[in-house]
């Protein structure tokens, strides 16, 4: 499968490890970024102008307001735009493909996992699934609604969780630990979670964590009370109104 991947940006440079295994030509015009490219993955082709997509799987992995000034000519076997906001009708009006398909990686893709949201064409669905799961987990959704719901949990949260991981090390620090130990417990602390989450539903291992008048439980109340819980969900809302405003909703 020939994979174009158009964009190597803070997001589309995070996806170019998984994808080696394809047969993947790149394109990037920004000077200092594609020498670096070049430096990193000697065994890719770089380009700086798209090629005739026919033939081609376009990963379109641009900034949406540049997608008016892209020359795209020839039909894509498939295009998958990871595009925040650009709603499939619009990729459509721009882009000639035998199937569509929109996705939502986050920036996890760097190690490989990140967890990616994609909806789109049923006719392309396996292949999509199969393509960006090279990157970690991909998740079919069944609309783009879902998608623009799921922005927040898969494509935004990587940055609240990074904020929980620094307020907690701060907390830490603040008591009087070293900073740098502070934040040798992090990785750790979210990867042995995140391993746990993997087999119990949140609410068992809360419970399993919190016994009666400890320490977790004392601190699960100042949560509570500070309002986290409530806070975290109106950061899953605000990002799915933005998501609304950015495709025209």
């Amino acid at each position: 499968m020939k994979i174009l991947l158009v964009g190597a940006g803070n997001m589309g440079g995070a996806m170019i490890e998984g994808l080696r295994g394809y047969e993947l030509s790149v394109v990037e015009r920004h000077a200092s970024r594609a020498e670096k490219l070049r430096k990193s993955y000697p065994d890719i082709e770089l380009l700086t102008d798209i090629p005739e997509v026919n033939g081609y799987v376009l990963i379109l992995a641009v900034k949406p307001q540049s997608l008016d000034s892209l020359k795209i000519e020839g039909e894509a076997q498939a295009l998958i735009s990871i595009l925040a906001g650009t709603p499939l009708a619009r990729l459509k009006e721009k882009v000639s493909a035998k199937a569509y398909i929109r996705a939502m990686p986050n920036i996890a893709a760097l190690k490989r996992k990140s967890v990616t949201s994609v909806t789109g064409d049923e006719s392309f669905k396996k292949e999509a699934l199969e393509i960006l799961s090279s990157i970690g987990e991909a998740i079919w959704l069944d609309s783009e609604r879902q998608l623009d719901i799921a922005t927040g949990l898969g494509g935004s949260a990587p940055a609240w969780m990074a904020l929980v991981a620094e307020a907690l090390a701060d907390g830490a620090v603040d008591l009087g630990l070293p900073r740098a130990v502070s934040y040798r417990y992090i990785p750790a602390l979210l990867e042995g979670v995140a391993a746990l989450l993997e087999d119990e539903h949140p609410a068992l291992l809360k419970d399993r964590v919190m016994s009666p008048g400890g320490t977790t439980a004392a601190g699960y109340g100042a949560l509570e009370k500070a309002g986290v819980r409530d806070a975290f969900m109106e950061a899953m809302r605000a990002s799915y109104r933005r998501s609304e405003e950015l495709s025209g909703n």
